[in-house]
């Protein structure tokens, strides 16, 4: 495993990034396919042991039980200075006004609960989990700079949003001297290329890390297409990434079998290998409900695939409506 800084800060990261959406209460949140505590653990001190530094959680994930899973395993596995902890604030947890969004009142109470569910001092990385059109970027902006300030957060970041919006938002920051986003949670993978067109590159220049999710398309390109998982027959916002570009999106997943098929490897390392090789791209990260996800994975770090296998991969894809 290797170790790159995020973005232009001196924030040390493994090549990976393990994503804990699927750890949690089944019954809490809207994932009930999540893993208990006890089938979880596992899970997260293998990534521990081969290297991953890095654990992106949400405080939505399971009804807030992802972060208190997270975070008891790391306490019992780990020195908290040995670990990145990141997490993300903005869909609510709870009916109500103030329950949701980006405003201060929604930033400094969701940043108190997330410290006690993960039972830490302090947030690595906080990032804002979606763009809040109903509060002023400037306040939002305003009160992660305080969390910064007091210490209950080391860097920021952002996730899913439009290339202009986190353009702006770094503007606002720049120009009244507050913390700026040092990286950007996006959807990339290669089912799901459209961050290629402005927001990669606008990182690159910026000098933003980016750690993009879904590098698996929702486990569409590590089987076959019509092949159904316990997930994949009751996760219905994964079903409809995929409707009205089934046909060509099913071109792709073949190609990846194919490329794998000839080098003798999991395609999931196929797909992985190529997002790994795209530039600007820091820590992919990756879900994992087995022990065997996190070797494959780790496993696709000595992947380096040719010009030609990139160009196969890469030469069926046609755009897709923004997400």
């Amino acid at each position: 495993m290797e170790y790159k800084k995020l973005g232009k800060s001196g924030l040390d990261v493994s090549q990976l990034c393990l994503g804990t959406m699927s750890f949690g209460i089944p019954e809490r949140g809207n994932t009930p396919w999540s893993l208990n505590e006890k089938n979880s653990r596992p899970i997260i001190k293998k990534a521990l042991d081969s290297g991953i530094n890095f654990f992106s959680s949400a405080n939505m994930y399971s009804d807030g039980t992802s972060e208190e899973i997270l975070g008891r395993a790391l306490k019992d596995n780990a020195r908290r200075d040995e670990v990145v902890i990141a997490t993300k604030v903005f869909v609510p947890m709870r009916k109500g006004p103030n329950a949701m969004g980006l405003s201060r009142k929604v930033i400094m109470t969701e940043v108190d609960n997330s410290l006690k569910r993960l039972g830490t001092d302090y947030i690595d990385l906080y990032q804002i989990h979606r763009w809040d059109p109903n509060t002023p970027i400037e306040e939002t902006m305003e009160a992660l700079h305080d969390l910064v300030k007091l210490g209950k957060v080391r860097y920021i970041g952002a996730s899913s949003m439009s290339a202009w919006q986190f353009a702006k938002a770094q503007h606002v920051a720049e120009q009244k001297g507050l913390t700026r986003f040092i990286s950007m949670e996006n959807r990339l993978n290669l089912l799901y290329r459209e961050e290629e067109r402005e927001m990669l590159p606008f990182c690159k220049d910026d000098g933003v890390g980016v750690t993009p999710y879904l590098p698996f398309a929702a486990g569409r390109l590590t089987r076959d297409w019509n092949e159904q998982t316990s997930r994949s027959e009751i996760d219905q916002v994964a079903k409809n990434l995929f409707i009205k570009t089934e046909e060509y999106d099913r071109k792709v997943a073949e190609r990846v079998a194919e490329v794998a098929d000839n080098r003798g490897i999991p395609r999931a390392q196929v797909a992985l290998a190529w997002l790994l090789q795209k530039e600007g791209v820091t820590s992919p990260i990756i879900g994992a409900t087995k022990v065997t996800h996190i070797e494959d994975a780790v496993s696709a770090l000595s992947v380096k695939l040719t010009s030609e296998e990139i160009n196969s991969l890469e030469e069926l894809y046609i755009p897709h409506p923004l997400v």
